[in-house]
């Protein structure tokens, strides 16, 4: 792994446990095993390396998550719907980058605007557009009944978010909270889905 990538696993996961205060540029040399000056080659400081690390997780998260702009393939059926949900929150659960973000996010988020701006956008708003977008498209294929788009993506997603968060602190749980989700998922279809 060359030097500058090093770097930002070591800066995620000090930032993750230690918060962005309470990590210094000289932690993070030492961690890499280099000299905190030669961190300074491949960045300016430690906003440097943070606003790196924001801008490959959004890069990872646009490419496996999807996002508004970049759907992928609308689904056909109920199956094809909870497999591709299922699979989105399976990424943001177990990828192990993402995790480290989003602990970072949660405990930075009140310090930094831009970080509590990530933070809104991957938990609410860009799923809640994305979702939006999904459900809408599906709604005119038939295969949901017609309604307001957003409010059911709202109502798909927010547990979802909480159960996240919930599989965040007690990773242990990560079974059976994925369990739930899939429950929620089904009976979303269940009741929203015109066929089952």
């Amino acid at each position: 792994m060359a030097t500058k990538d090093r770097i930002l696993e070591e800066a995620l996961t000090l930032f993750s446990e230690n918060g962005y205060d309470g990590t210094g540029v000289e932690q993070i040399a030492e961690k890499v095993g280099i000299k905190a000056p030669s961190l300074y080659k491949h960045f300016k400081g430690k906003e440097d390396i943070m606003n790196a690390l924001i801008d490959n997780a959004e890069a990872r998260y646009e490419e496996y998550f999807g996002s508004e702009r970049h759907i992928g393939k609308m689904p056909e059926n109920r199956e094809e719907f909870i497999a591709v949900t299922m699979d989105r929150i399976l990424f943001t659960m177990r990828d192990p980058m993402i995790r480290r973000i989003r602990k970072f996010l949660v405990q930075e988020q009140f310090r930094n605007e831009r970080l509590a701006a990530v933070t809104t956008r991957h938990q609410l708003e860009g799923v809640q557009k994305m979702y939006t977008k999904i459900i809408a498209g599906m709604m005119e294929k038939g295969l949901f009944i017609k309604d307001d788009p957003e409010l059911l993506a709202n109502e798909l997603a927010s547990p979802v978010v909480l159960l996240i968060a919930k599989a965040d602190r007690q990773p242990q749980s990560e079974r059976e909270i994925t369990e739930s989700i899939e429950r929620h998922i089904c009976h979303f279809c269940d009741v929203y889905m015109t066929i089952q």
